[in-house]
């Protein structure tokens, strides 16, 4: 459910500070609360047709000035919920879309009603269940279940089942987009899988865990894993000591952590009700160093300022003198997040640093890399040597070849090429990763690496532009473009500025959710249109990396090259063809 500013109920505070008394059973109850949500500001827009996301939110943003919170459309087509953060701006809204005219359509709009808490709704079914003349007994699922549902299988087997969930996607990719551009066909029957490379670490190899704070079937309080989503009615936290693929030193943290809770006046938070305190714990360790960096996440928006400093002191003084009974793991680094409604634009919760390093360091084939708090990092540190060596050894880079490295993070693909081609260029968002890059060039005596900090859709272009630039007359000129997106995939303004950019001949996919990429991939090999113009991208190759043992998960990586002659050559045909018949 949307997060939510409120004034919490705590124990003890006057009825001025606490919520409204409400059935946390009700579907809609949510609303009542003194809190934001802007589903109380929604808005349906109907008879948009066919249409991009992105493209909706350039006509209400930029060309209408209509100040929204977020879109919601299950199918992209037709119709679409539109959220805003007050009525004034939802009536302005129906006031201008309803009857404008866009992609020749009148749009019709009108509020809509709130959607139901997805966790009562789901509850409400079940009770109706359990009311039928069989009801349907439901088994919850463990901790073990919920995140490495493979462990109990052979490691050699859950490599071959890895191998043929890639082999299913990949055949179904080929599929799709032989329908959607003939042109593909041919070079499809060259694209090869090449199978799944092992981890050489299969326990204990996660380096970063984020961690829950809630209670347990039994109502206790545990810092482990959720159980289920909030949508699918569950919101029970199970321990993790007993799950393989963490390292001790975060079951530590998570236990530790737990006492603190346990013994804290101030509560665990309660998604249902959107009270209580403490919301998170995120543990990054470093198997070379053993550093533990931990950063608490609160959620603050029913503390005042006392109560807030009350809580860091709590913090510190918890870590900084804590020896314990296991006191080969000690916390080298502690930050406080506070997790709560995101303002306007805001794209991480914020922290701050309360003792101890501000980062950790860690080694990646032979490279130091420091690791601020919000980085990306390879989540399997031994697993990340293999994948970087394939990685290069696909894209094939030359000593006059320059690297466009794409959500670069700290630099870690960058640094691994720059010994291999002429120079790197990265773009990450995140520019406390960026100063860790360029750190990281630095400490690793790296001088052919630049980085830039900022949205890779606003940079790719430019990045590109300054290569050819650079570029004197007569050199050969070799782009190659590496991405490592997030889980969500690349955003169709950077497949649409990767297309455009003719002077890309080969592209590195490195995807950590293959079901997901495969929608980018398709639209990197459509025919060429006004959305994406230059010619597509055909894969050639791929190769799986195991950087997640004894889960469903697993890292793919794919070339694509830029189809150029042959498709040249089809076009030139089919114009001659068209001009016999005439």
């Amino acid at each position: 459910m949307e997060e939510a500013i409120i004034d919490g109920i705590k124990k003890g505070e006057s009825l001025e500070h606490q919520t409204d008394v409400t059935d946390v059973n009700d579907e809609f109850a949510y609303l009542q609360r003194n809190e934001f949500t802007s589903e109380v500001f929604k808005i349906e827009v109907r008879n948009l047709g066919y249409f991009g996301i992105g493209e909706l939110k350039k006509l209400l943003r930029n060309k209408l000035k209509l100040d929204m919170s977020k879109i919601k459309s299950p199918t992209h087509k037709e119709f679409a919920f539109v959220c805003f953060r007050s009525q004034a701006d939802q009536q302005k809204a129906i006031k201008i879309l309803n009857g404008y005219k866009w992609k020749g359509k009148i749009l019709r709009a009108f509020v809509a009603k709130a959607s139901a808490d997805p966790l009562q709704k789901k509850r409400k079914e079940e009770n109706q269940s359990e009311k039928q003349a069989y009801p349907v007994n439901k088994k919850q699922r463990t901790s073990a279940e919920a995140t490495c549902p493979l462990a109990g299988m052979p490691y050699e087997e859950q490599l071959k089942q890895k191998g043929s969930n890639m082999e299913q996607l990949i055949k179904t990719f080929k599929g799709e987009l032989t329908r959607i551009n003939k042109s593909a066909s041919k070079p499809l029957e060259d694209f090869k899988f090449e199978g799944v490379e092992p981890s050489p670490q299969i326990t204990g190899y996660r380096n970063k865990n984020e961690f829950t704070v809630g209670k347990n079937s039994a109502g206790e309080i545990v810092v482990g894993f959720r159980l289920g989503s909030y949508a699918d009615g569950s919101v029970e936290v199970s321990e993790v000591d007993h799950l393989p693929h963490l390292p001790d030193a975060a079951k530590w943290a998570a236990r530790t952590f737990q006492q603190l809770v346990r013994h804290s006046k101030y509560e665990p938070f309660n998604p249902e009700t959107n009270s209580g305190h403490f919301r998170q714990l995120t543990v990054r360790t470093s198997s070379q160093t053993k550093e533990i960096m931990l950063m608490v996440g609160i959620y603050s928006s029913n503390l005042n300022a006392t109560d807030l400093e009350e809580i860091k002191s709590e913090l510190i003084k918890y870590y900084d003198t804590r020896s314990g009974e296991e006191s080969q793991f000690t916390c080298t680094s502690l930050y406080y997040q506070d997790v709560k409604h995101r303002e306007a634009g805001q794209m991480v919760s914020p922290i701050e640093h309360l003792f101890g390093a501000t980062h950790i360091t860690d080694n990646i084939d032979n490279l130091e890399f420091r690791i601020s708090p919000l980085a990306f990092f390879q989540i399997n540190t031994a697993a990340a040597d293999i994948l970087y060596q394939k990685v290069i050894a696909l894209a094939q880079p030359q000593l006059h070849s320059t690297v466009l490295d794409i959500y670069c993070g700290i630099g870690s693909i960058a640094l691994a090429f720059s010994k291999h081609c002429k120079r790197v260029l990265g773009v990450e968002i995140i520019s406390t990763a960026v100063n860790d890059a360029e750190y990281n060039a630095q400490k690793n005596r790296v001088q052919n690496c630049k980085f830039y900090a900022g949205n890779a859709d606003d940079y790719i272009q430019s990045m590109v532009k300054e290569v050819v630039y650079d570029t004197a007359p007569g050199e050969e000129l070799d782009l190659i473009a590496v991405v490592d997106p997030p889980r969500a995939g690349l955003h169709n303004r950077s497949i649409a500025a990767i297309r455009a950019a003719s002077a890309i001949k080969r592209l590195v996919y490195i995807s950590c959710n293959p079901e997901r990429a495969r929608l980018n991939w398709i639209e990197l090999g459509r025919p060429e249109s006004k959305q994406y113009k230059g010619n597509p991208f055909f894969p050639k190759t791929a190769i799986a990396v195991d950087m997640f043992p004894h889960t469903t998960h697993t890292e793919l990586v794919v070339l694509f090259e830029r189809q150029m002659e042959n498709l040249l050559e089809e076009n030139s045909k089919k114009t001659e063809g068209n001009a016999v018949e005439v």
